[in-house]
């Protein structure tokens, strides 16, 4: 006897849900889909306990004829191709006609359909069996109701991951269709609780405000492109708005969602520079083309596609998302922040930082490094002086009594200041960390004696040594002070909370919502407590001493998207990375002018710290010339066959 043999129509079908049918969503995909094929104009889905236990899917579409409801769950049955060539040139979201059958075959589902000239006709299928089918007189379209998914896979069953999971990924589908077609209401509701609502009004970014939030709806750019083969539109965001992770991004082909890396890296391409390294815009873009420049027809879910012409689509992407960046102002935020900030009480900051600077010593004396700020001119008026305050200049110190000290050097150690003394006693005299400093306050010998000469193409300082000649780069090491200021500070660990004069309000799309809910006990483990607020809004009150002022609501939501991305915390590294973050962001930028003290105060910060020959990022922060490199250069050094004996 043969041991081939033929698999039965139930088999069949449940093998092929295991590519199509994953979880929850995956029914909600399939279902809303076909739903949108039908020509419907309202889709309301309806789920309990993440749609483990029920998922409804209600349109108002064209509906089912009687005689076709049993054929419709048949493997490999539909009405959206006929012959090889439709796959070629497919306009429909389904067409394999798997998708009903495969959920019905690990499923109890009834459907209730009915076409603008039927009565209306219920059918009950339970584990791909038809159990009945009765006319039943409804309005035209179709309403399939499925029930105790995976009752007889229990294998896939325990795949499924936590409610809170499969939830945000249903709420993920919805949010991506709603988008993809704005002409059509959705509606989504959990456990009768509405998730979503879009008006169904063709308006792209009132869908996108009603699942991403009004305020960040408003931060979007329109964004248009065409050439001969695509047609581009949908919105993109300001540079300031990004997210950790690419799950923002939503292009969409033909009205489907689809996830193709290369059309995701023209669109950041696009940006350019303008974004920070780890962040990603927040983009959807929806792109029109002809359907035989596109073959769906390469993965289950249909959300991997291939298509032709791609290198031409992407850069067509990147110039529309480069040019319409290029007629925006990219720091919109500037004067606002100095309408809304109070007046600079001058004498009141200088006290504060005299008060800093006492406090910098620990028990050993040793002096720590003070992030440098501005003083406002008193001379100019207080949104002037304000104004000043957030250019990040360092600050600007008193000249010594003893004029000679403007050129001297920065000593690491006692014994430096005496062979300065000696060689220079006519130009250097006294203790250039003041009068009172103890050899405890004085750097060990490690960062070479230097002599400030100059600023260089307001970017680099110039210095010269006993070994030699140096050029620093300003930023970097205003980068490294400020680094090792912060990681101190935010490596002080404390339950201790800060409470906020203003309290914060972060909202989130539903799907993200849902995650941060399961998270709320993980985020107060390091001291970020969220309250409910509203539907899908958070409100702080409270936030960890160890956040910088100023960054608090940029370090919570960085927090925050962190547990999103990995689902874990690690604030051991979360701060490591903040630290280097808010370092970079608050040092002085190239082509930015230093005067002499100023500078000078810079390399005696920089020789406090305890590594001050690299940046955060890991790059240099000065590089050394010697004596004899220079003599090279300039010939001054020849072999020794040629030497001569004069110069």
């Amino acid at each position: 006897m043969g041991k081939i043999h033929e698999l039965s129509e139930i088999l069949s079908n449940q093998i092929a849900a295991g590519e199509v049918i994953e979880r929850p969503a995956s029914v909600v995909k399939e279902l809303a889909e076909n739903a949108i094929d039908a020509n419907s104009t309202q889709i309301d889905i309806v789920i309990e306990q993440a749609g483990l236990q029920l998922i409804q899917v209600i349109d108002n579409g064209d509906g089912i004829d009687p005689e076709d409801v049993p054929t419709a769950f048949k493997r490999h049955a539909t009405s959206k191709i006929t012959t090889r060539q439709d796959l070629f040139k497919i306009q429909s979201l389904g067409f394999r006609g798997e998708a009903l059958a495969s959920i019905a075959s690990v499923s109890d589902l009834t459907i209730e359909t009915a076409t603008a000239n039927s009565l209306g006709t219920f059918a009950h299928f339970k584990g791909g069996v038809l159990e009945e089918q009765k006319t039943n007189p409804i309005r035209p379209g179709t309403a399939i109701t499925v029930r105790d998914l995976f009752f007889n896979t229990p294998a896939r069953l325990k795949y499924v991951k936590t409610f809170q999971t499969e939830l945000a990924n249903v709420i993920d589908i919805v949010n991506r269709l709603a988008m993809s077609h704005p002409q059509i209401a959705f509606t989504l509701t959990n456990d009768d609780h509405l998730l979503l609502k879009t008006a169904g009004n063709n308006d792209l970014q009132q869908t996108i405000a009603g699942i991403y939030g009004v305020t960040m709806a408003k931060q979007l750019l329109p964004i248009s492109a065409e050439d001969l083969d695509f047609k581009l539109t949908g919105y993109v965001s300001l540079p300031q708005l990004t997210r950790a992770s690419r799950n923002y991004i939503s292009v969409l082909i033909n009205g489907r969602y689809i996830k193709n890396y290369q059309l995701n890296k023209a669109i950041i391409k696009g940006y350019g520079s303008k974004l920070m390294v780890g962040r990603y815009p927040v983009v959807v873009l929806n792109i029109q083309m002809d359907p035989l420049l596109i073959d769906v027809n390469v993965h289950p879910t249909k959300q991997e596609v291939r298509l032709s012409k791609e290198s031409a689509l992407m850069a067509l992407i990147e110039k529309a998302i480069r040019e319409r960046l290029s007629t925006e102002n990219l720091i919109p935020d500037a004067v606002q922040n100095l309408k809304q900030t109070k007046p600079v009480d001058v004498d009141q900051l200088q006290m504060d930082l005299n008060q800093i600077t006492r406090q910098r010593r620990n028990a050993t004396g040793t002096v720590r490094p003070l992030q440098t700020q501005t003083v406002p001119d008193k001379s100019v008026g207080p949104e002037a002086a304000e104004a000043i305050a957030e250019t990040e200049t360092p600050l600007k110190q008193e000249p010594p009594a003893n004029p000679n000290l403007n050129n001297r050097p920065i000593f690491e150690h006692p014994q430096q200041l005496a062979r300065w003394d000696e060689k220079y006693a006519a130009e250097a005299v006294g203790n250039p960390f003041g009068e009172e400093a103890e050899a405890d306050d004085v750097p060990i010998a490690r960062f070479p004696v230097l002599r400030y000469i100059g600023q260089l193409h307001n970017t680099f300082l110039l210095a010269e040594g006993e070994d030699g000649f140096y050029i620093l780069d300003q930023h970097a090491a205003q980068e490294r002070i400020k680094y090792e200021y912060y990681r101190e500070k935010m490596g002080e660990v404390s339950s201790d909370a800060q409470n906020l004069l203003v309290p914060l309000v972060l909202e989130y799309p539903n799907s993200d919502a849902i995650k941060i809910q399961a998270q709320k006990a993980l985020l107060a483990a390091v001291g970020v407590q969220l309250e409910n607020f509203g539907q899908n809004s958070f409100v702080i009150h409270s936030h960890p001493t160890w956040i910088a002022q100023g960054q608090e609501e940029a370090t919570i939501r960085e927090m925050i998207e962190t547990v999103l991305e990995n689902g874990k915390l690690d604030i051991a590294h979360f701060r490591e990375k903040t630290a280097i973050m808010i370092s970079c962001k608050q040092s002085i930028k190239a082509h930015h002018h230093l005067d002499d003290a100023q500078a000078k105060a810079l390399l005696v910060d920089l020789a406090r710290t305890e590594n001050p020959f690299n940046c955060p990022h890991g790059r240099p922060v000065l590089i050394h010339y010697t004596q004899k490199d220079l003599e090279k250069m300039f010939k001054r050094i020849q072999d020794p066959h040629h030497s001569w004996e004069g110069e």
